[in-house]
């Protein structure tokens, strides 16, 4: 079967390509991709090519499909694995798994969620990533993985008592927690989740310099509805803010008990580390580009302090799970993060600018052709586009937010890729 997928080659080489997939064995799956939403990780990975850590090293000669948030419907399944899966079940994709460094958006010549068509492998059917899910749309299981990703990381958390060496995990219950440089697509997902979850701050400072992402935020997820389930939530514009006015929005000005880094920036990491409470935990959960990254951090203040650190990377399948039930049972809301679509073709002007994107997800439907779009400019190109005009009335039924509608009528109606 043909496939149309953005591959990479090499450092900034993306190329949109028709191919011949190979014929799909006995312990593999052949699917249909529908939606991907895109990662600033595929972001580093092309700007670093074959440096980057999952990419290979012959990539220039072996290309492999990029994106790894996808989500689509089984077509076709290998006989080792119809006792578990058939043709029609939809699926989404837990990359990160426990043996290899490898990872669908990656790794994988044949596999990767900027494609219509994919050969799923072996050992991602051996590892159980490969998820079914009930959702009635594609995009609630694209972003699913990011879900897991901040869902992992709040667990990975810890804190210590005095005089002893067990460590609980997870956030302080109650306690105060802030998200630096968190204005961006992650920080949209880890905010929903954390003030759904059952493991919740009483007080979440998010902080950015980005006044316009913080409005963004501000309107999708209200400091009313965070304080329904016990959190005192505040957006702060660091641009003139410095690390007292922080601390002063503590408790007896003692600091955060957590911390989550969303921006590889030296002065946004060494902010952190000062702001640590007592027993304070410090997560690095922003991926660095920069193969070098280094910042400074007290280690006097890290041994009388108790301070300490922890940095995940993706989630792992008890996460997704977790977010596809909750997301189904209505308590995440996904739409928050969509603020662009588009279709295949948009896929290499998207990822190569994705740090100067506004907005948050950029989500792909990768069966139709479409330039990358803005929810917000749905109404003006719908002046033009009875495509978008159209959107645009479904959108507005829902407070200007994605939807299953919306992505039905689009699946519908958009010009296949």
């Amino acid at each position: 079967m043909k496939t149309k997928a953005v591959r990479l080659y090499g450092e900034d080489d993306l190329r949109l390509e028709e191919f011949e997939l190979p014929e799909m064995g006995e312990d593999e799956i052949l699917a249909e991709v529908i939606s991907d939403s895109l990662c600033m990780s595929s972001y580093k990975a092309t700007s670093q090519g074959a440096r980057h850590k999952r990419v290979p090293d012959d990539v220039a000669d072996n290309p492999v499909i990029i994106g790894h948030e996808f989500a689509g419907k089984i077509l076709e399944v290998g006989k080792n694995w119809k006792h578990k899966f058939k043709s029609g079940d939809k699926f989404t994709v837990q990359p990160a798994m426990e043996v290899t460094m490898e990872a669908a958006g990656y790794s994988f010549r044949w596999f990767g969620g900027n494609a219509t068509h994919v050969i799923i492998p072996s050992i991602y059917l051996e590892q159980d990533c490969i998820i079914p899910f009930e959702a009635d749309s594609y995009y609630m299981s694209s972003l699913a993985e990011p879900y897991s990703c901040v869902a992992g990381t709040f667990e990975a958390h810890f804190h210590t008592k005095y005089g002893t060496y067990v460590h609980e995990m997870g956030i302080r219950n109650g306690g105060s927690m802030a998200m630096l440089g968190a204005a961006g697509p992650m920080g949209v997902a880890a905010i929903d989740y954390i003030i759904h979850t059952d493991r919740r701050p009483s007080l979440l400072v998010v902080t950015d310099i980005d006044q316009e992402r913080l409005d963004y935020l501000a309107g999708v997820i209200t400091k009313k509805e965070a304080s329904v389930n016990g959190i005192e939530l505040l957006y702060v514009n660091t641009t003139d803010k410095d690390t007292n006015f922080l601390r002063s929005l503590t408790p007896d000005e003692k600091g955060y008990d957590d911390i989550l880094v969303f921006a590889a920036v030296k002065p946004v990491v060494e902010q952190a580390d000062e702001l640590l409470a007592f027993d304070g935990c410090l997560n690095f959960f922003a991926g660095p580009a920069d193969i070098g990254f280094k910042a400074e951090i007290n280690f006097y203040k890290q041994h009388y302090n108790f301070t300490h650190f922890v940095a995940t990377s993706g989630g792992n399948t008890d996460d997704i799970r977790r977010s596809i039930k909750m997301m189904v049972e209505g308590s995440l809301s996904p739409q928050y993060l969509v603020s662009h679509v588009g279709g295949l073709d948009s896929v290499m002007y998207a990822t190569c600018r994705l740090p100067q994107l506004p907005g948050a997800k950029k989500l792909i439907y990768t069966q139709i052709s479409m330039p990358l779009t803005a929810i917000n400019d749905f109404e003006e190109m719908g002046k033009k586009d009875p495509l978008f005009n159209e959107l645009h009335k479904i959108c507005a039924k829902n407070e200007g937010l994605w939807s299953p509608a919306a992505e039905k009528y689009l699946l519908i109606n958009a010009k296949p890729i």
